[in-house]
């Protein structure tokens, strides 16, 4: 699905007056297996078709389709759907509203069936406990807000729209390694080009409007100059990435840094928001990604600042790899679901292209 989704579970003030924004009700229907969440079935939960939907016009009404439209929404949707048909249900509203529309959706079962730009789940002291429907999808929220007469634990100035997406403006800073030799590419591969611009610029992009700053980690500050960030030079050249690491986060605003390489041609914002949030609420100083298979991704963690003390003790031991850093400090791992593609040789290029068509 392309329509860009901001899934809520409360109202949450719209962005209408300044954009045109579409708001969705989601509502799962009653199925052969019974109502959702095993409760009542409430006056919308019967279909006799697998999905259904319906434009909300009143405003003055007492539901969450007529709050959307009171909100500032241009216009409110309400989708009912069997949970198994949600997809379809899905589908079909994008064909009324158009595949790029930008919408806010008050819904937690349609993050069963896809992926939104930005899933906030908010809770209130008046509420008995979490619905089962939003328990289950606790580990998946960019940010559990608090809301309590009408003020919320989120500055909602951090929610943005960027290129008509959904971002969560984070108190990080992204760190982009592209200080590497590309050896086994044989070219430098943070310029390859993807759809007419140059890799690092794409993967910048991604991460544009989701932290407070941006670093690039590179030798050459001519050579990105053109990306509008500030490049952070090795402060002892040489010395490979921990060098590059320990440089920028010396030179990071935040207590909390992503690090990523610079050949990575698509991320996953929402697992990076996933380890920012278990790294702001524990005790590690980074987060790494694990395969199933035992791989750790340390070119794709998060790294707080403090870690700076143990990254300079372990080159001044002469370690160099990554990994030789683990065993000084506080490293906890978070399995990765599925692996991060990353460019390392032409092979990987061409086969990068063939799945983008060009």
């Amino acid at each position: 699905m392309t329509g860009s989704f901001a899934f809520l579970v409360a109202d949450v003030v719209c962005y209408g007056k300044r954009h045109n924004i579409t708001g969705v009700k989601v509502t799962p229907t009653v199925t052969a297996d019974g109502p959702r969440d095993g409760k009542g079935f409430g006056e919308c939960s019967l279909l006799s078709d697998a999905f259904s939907i319906t434009e909300e016009t009143n405003a003055h009404l007492d539901k969450d389709t007529a709050r959307l439209l009171r909100a500032g929404a241009s216009q409110v949707f309400w989708l009912r759907a069997s949970r198994n048909r949600l997809r379809e249900g899905l589908a079909a509203l994008l064909d009324v509203v158009g595949p790029r529309t930008v919408s806010i959706c008050e819904s937690n079962s349609l993050r069963n069936v896809v992926e939104p730009g930005l899933f906030l789940l908010v809770t209130g002291p008046g509420q008995n406990g979490w619905k089962d429907s939003a328990r289950r999808l606790r580990e998946h929220a960019d940010r559990i807000v608090f809301s309590e007469n009408g003020k919320f634990s989120l500055d909602l100035d951090r929610v943005r729209l960027v290129d008509g997406r959904w971002t969560l403006l984070e108190k990080a800073t992204a760190i982009v390694m592209a200080g590497g030799a590309s050896r086994r590419m044989g070219t430098d591969k943070s310029m390859l080009p993807i759809n007419g611009r140059p890799l690092i610029e794409n993967l910048c992009g991604q991460l544009a409007g989701n932290f407070e700053q941006i670093l690039i980690s590179a030798n050459d500050a001519e050579k990105f100059a053109f990306l509008g960030f500030e490049v952070i030079p090795d402060k002892v050249p040489g010395q490979g990435p921990l060098m590059g690491i320990v440089s920028a986060l010396a030179a990071s605003a935040n207590r909390l840094n992503f690090v990523v390489a610079c050949d990575i041609p698509h991320i996953r914002l929402a697992f990076v928001r996933r380890m920012l949030r278990q790294v702001a609420d524990g005790n590690a100083d980074i987060i790494i990604p694990m395969t199933r298979e035992g791989q750790c991704e340390p070119l794709f963690a998060v790294y707080r600042k403090h870690a700076i003390q143990t990254v300079n003790q372990a080159l001044s031991w002469g370690h160099r790899k990554i990994s030789q850093v683990f065993s000084l400090c506080n490293v906890e791992y978070i399995e990765l679901e599925t692996d991060i593609p990353n460019i390392n040789t032409t092979a990987e290029y061409e086969e990068l292209k063939q799945q983008l068509g060009i």
